[in-house]
């Protein structure tokens, strides 16, 4: 992996850790003060053919984690899975713009998910419009140079509130695995009657989720570390096996929906072969239209105003927003701190302002930095934001032209992938800190 700087992290160092409109008006020129403004204009005077390639790789590898996640958080938020996807491409594009980290992705996230199942109930106008309204307060927060709020977020706080909804994601996924419903949405009453019906389980669905379960794991820990000496043939199968590992996700989906096509298009009358296998249902085919947010939903014969749908959000639009603000820039700050740059915290904040702020004109629910796929994004070598290019390239792409197509996604694949998600999270370190 290069190890020369960008310039976007050789401009971070140079600069300061904190600024004002006051005092970069007063001191730089005014490219200086655009440049606060847009940070690309620092890095895309010097972009080369290398760093095309390695953004090219980074981006690419971190969409293919993307699209298997996407659909897997829709289904935490509650929301069909399309959804996944309209809200994996846009902040891509708009973080390059905008965005000061080379390494941080935005998107769908597990914790974010759950806050717009909790906050938007089902309801895709209430979570689209819920993305709006979160996307406008959090540029105010950036323009009004509010980063220093962040300080005052206790990290025992967060980290209890991050093992509570992994337990809660994890354990939800259970039932799905067993193949049983549940009518209640509390956690404990949801633990009791999963347990009550477990003799009512689908065995297919539990083999199909537990096979999904053990190759992820085997391909996860098959990761080779392709920096290592070797002879070219030995460098070659690391690689490999590095790329099936990054995409590992979006391998075993495939194959999974591949044979849920197969099996479903049986035309078979002495069983019921066509019941075995859960599927997450129709997609909705083709890119979303580009069109402003609904502010009001008719169902039935009655029309929901803006007023009773913000009502319905209630304290949503205060927690979603920083809760999203949050999870971002402390990845963005870990990373930073790795590869030696300096992360602008307001600057963040109106970049992943506007990114829900556009996002929302293509459906999309609310979008964060992402953990996994910044970690992704930074392993493969990314040596700028337009790494996010590619990522939406290649998302828009597959929903263009895979979608549609007859596309069968196995549920229990996703249920897999969340699963495998929330099983190695550990804040046993920052209660030990009370």
């Amino acid at each position: 992996r290069p190890t020369e700087s960008t310039p976007l992290v050789q401009a971070s160092q140079k600069s300061r850790s904190t600024f004002s409109v006051k005092e970069y008006t007063k001191d730089c020129s005014s490219w200086c003060f655009f440049s606060t403004i847009f940070p690309c204009v620092l890095w895309i005077p010097q972009y080369n053919w290398k760093w095309l390639q390695l953004d090219i790789i980074a981006g690419l590898a971190v969409g293919l984690t993307v699209v298997p996640q996407g659909l897997a958080y829709a289904q935490i938020a509650n929301l069909p899975i399309q959804y996944g996807l309209y809200s994996s491409f846009m902040g891509g594009f708009i973080y390059c713009i905008f965005g000061t980290s080379k390494d941080v992705t935005l998107g769908p996230t597990a914790i974010m998910s759950l806050l717009v199942h909790t906050y938007a109930q089902g309801d895709t106008v209430q979570a689209v419009m819920l993305t709006f309204f979160c996307g406008c307060i959090q540029f105010i927060m950036g323009a009004f140079r509010l980063g220093f709020v962040m300080r005052f977020l206790s990290l025992p706080v967060v980290s209890g509130f991050t093992s509570a909804a992994a337990i809660t994601i994890g354990f939800g996924q259970v039932k799905h695995i067993l193949g049983v419903k549940t009518t209640s949405n509390l956690f404990v009453a949801q633990a009791i009657e999963t347990f009550k019906n477990i003799p009512k389980s689908n065995p297919w669905d539990i083999v199909v989720g537990l096979v999904c379960i053990l190759l992820l794991l085997l391909l996860r820990y098959g990761k080779l570390d392709t920096s290592l000496p070797g002879t070219k043939v030995q460098r070659y199968a690391r690689y490999l096996m590095w790329i099936l590992s990054t995409g590992r996700n979006a391998i075993i989906v495939i194959a999974a929906a591949a044979i849920a096509y197969a099996v479903h298009t049986q035309d078979v009358t002495s069983c019921k072969v066509t019941d075995c296998i859960t599927l997450t249902g129709d997609v909705k085919e083709g890119l979303p239209p580009f069109k402003p947010p609904a502010f009001s939903e008719v169902k039935g014969n009655s029309t929901i105003t803006t007023g009773k749908l913000l009502a319905n959000i209630g304290s949503g639009l205060a927690i979603v927003p920083l809760m999203g603000i949050l999870e971002s820039i402390a990845i963005g700050k870990a990373f930073a701190r790795k590869e030696s740059y300096t992360l602008h915290v307001n600057q963040e904040m109106i970049a992943i302002g506007i990114a829900n702020i556009i996002s929302s004109f293509v459906s999309s629910y609310t979008i964060t930095g992402s953990f996994s796929r910044t970690a992704i994004n930074a392993q493969s070598g990314v040596k700028t934001p337009a790494g996010g290019i590619f990522t939406g390239a290649l998302i828009t792409t597959l929903l263009d032209s895979l979608l549609r197509q007859q596309f069968l996604v196995t549920k229990k694949i996703l249920i897999a992938c969340i699963i495998l998600k929330f099983c190695p999270i550990n804040q046993a370190k920052s209660f030990r800190g009370l």
